[in-house]
């Protein structure tokens, strides 16, 4: 792969790379749209990955080719850089990680490239493509204006940058893409990011299956809004608990605040909030303040026209999903004889709760997870924000190939479009390294 990457990059560029940057994708084993809530998640990097051929010019300019032509062409000045937040096309996510990197160093004359990009993970699939993207470009930028960072800084800067596309993440995918090693999951813990190993059981394979159904989290509401509902929760329960609601923005917040456990603040939840959903004006009631306050203040850019918001829903799956990541930390630490069928039944929750709690599932996930679970997976699950993309299901390795097959023939060969695309869309896989540049020998 590398040498047919060099070999298309002279043809293209009319010189050698200089060096080269991988950055992987990743699944997520537990723990779904709880990252900007300030909660702990429980990834892997994956085998498939973005790679980058890469020689810095003289010229201020950025040339950005991509192997897959559906994929056009882009160039623009470095010192110019502007990321469309309407179209999100493929190169304004790599602009981000260049940008994410000139402004952290202020830099005033960044040196020019000529980029070619390969990628293997499928795209909208919810296996973290576009951050991969965002990192790769972060620490191509890095190395060819000859600066350092540490990987848990490279994270920072990438999380904070891939915003400049509209998306209000919160930091798994890039800490993952980073800090992943191989032969290890890691849970993750924001505010300070940290990493620790969690080794997965023996016994069992990860498989990823793709719906088929694309989602592109930039370019949908979905996303944002179910970040602003948490943030409207978190304001009502530390109103209802007489905290200074103004300050607190995540719902961890409001949990380290009363110094309760993740149990009691379901319960709280369940005191505090109605499974209605609530209006703007109830909102604006609850906390006291009017309805301009709470779009100037309070709402986003483009959350001024939603109506509606459920709060009791958001938070108790945020909650329960929360405990459900150190539950499946404690039993890969612990090892118990049953460890297979505990960590299947928590996927199996998770799955639930994504569905019915947040409900950022989809009748074809839905249908994938039925199918992996018929099949003989001990759990699954989607993973990544939802909507389409991906599956996640715990096999029996000795069971592994009856697996693949009967999966194929129930959900890809029942559908022409699904049928095409399944070479990329059913593997097992192992956690995988982080990112890196490597140069040629």
């Amino acid at each position: 792969r590398l040498q047919k990457l060099k070999e298309m990059f002279i043809s293209k560029f009319g010189s050698a790379p200089k060096f080269y940057a991988r950055a992987p994708g990743r699944v997520n084993l537990i723990g779904e749209h709880i990252d900007y809530c300030g909660y702990a998640v429980l990834p892997m990097a994956i085998e498939q990955d973005i790679l980058v051929a890469v020689e810095p010019v003289q010229t201020q300019v950025v040339q950005l080719a991509n192997t897959n032509s559906s994929y056009l062409d882009f160039s623009t000045s470095v010192n110019n850089i502007q990321i469309n937040k309407t179209k999100p096309q493929w190169h304004n996510y790599f602009l981000c990680g260049l940008k994410g990197i000139q402004e952290h160093f202020g830099l005033n004359n960044p040196t020019g490239m000529n980029c070619l990009l390969d990628g293997t993970i499928p795209p909208s699939s919810g296996l973290s493509s576009s951050s991969a993207l965002v990192c790769c470009a972060g620490l191509v930028t890095l190395r060819a204006n000859g600066k350092t960072l540490s990987k848990v800084e490279l994270a920072e800067i990438c999380t904070k940058s891939e915003r400049y596309i509209g998306t209000e993440g919160g930091g798994m995918d890039q800490s993952i893409s980073f800090l992943a090693e191989e032969g290890t999951a890691k849970l993750i813990e924001f505010s300070p990011l940290r990493a620790t190993d969690v080794r997965l059981p023996s016994g069992a394979t990860f498989v990823i299956a793709n719906s088929c159904v694309e989602m592109n989290k930039a370019a949908t509401s979905h996303y944002n809004i179910r970040v602003m509902e948490c943030r409207l929760a978190t304001k009502l329960l530390s109103k209802s608990k007489g905290l200074d609601w103004k300050k607190m923005l995540r719902l961890h917040d409001v949990q380290t605040r009363l110094g309760v456990s993740l149990e009691e603040m379901l319960t709280i939840v369940e005191e505090v909030l109605h499974p209605e959903p609530y209006s703007a004006e109830e909102i604006c009631k609850c906390l006291g303040i009017s309805l301009e306050e709470l779009r100037s203040q309070i709402l986003s850019q483009n959350m001024q026209d939603v109506s509606t918001f459920k709060l009791y829903q958001r938070a108790k799956h945020v909650y329960s999903e929360a405990a459900r990541v150190l539950e499946f930390k404690k039993i890969c630490s612990e090892a118990p004889a049953n460890a297979l069928q505990l960590l299947g039944e928590l996927m199996k929750q998770s799955h639930i709760s994504c569905r019915e709690m947040y409900e950022c599932s989809c009748p074809e996930l839905d249908r994938l997870v039925d199918i992996c679970l018929q099949f003989g997976a001990i759990g699954s699950r989607l993973t990544g924000a939802g909507w389409g993309g991906c599956t996640v299901s715990m096999v029996p390795t000795d069971k592994l190939n009856t697996f693949l097959k009967n999966v194929k023939k129930a959900y890809y060969q029942t559908d022409g479009q699904r049928l095409a695309e399944e070479n990329n869309s059913l593997f097992a896989t192992k956690p995988g390294r982080g990112a890196l540049v490597f140069v040629e020998a």
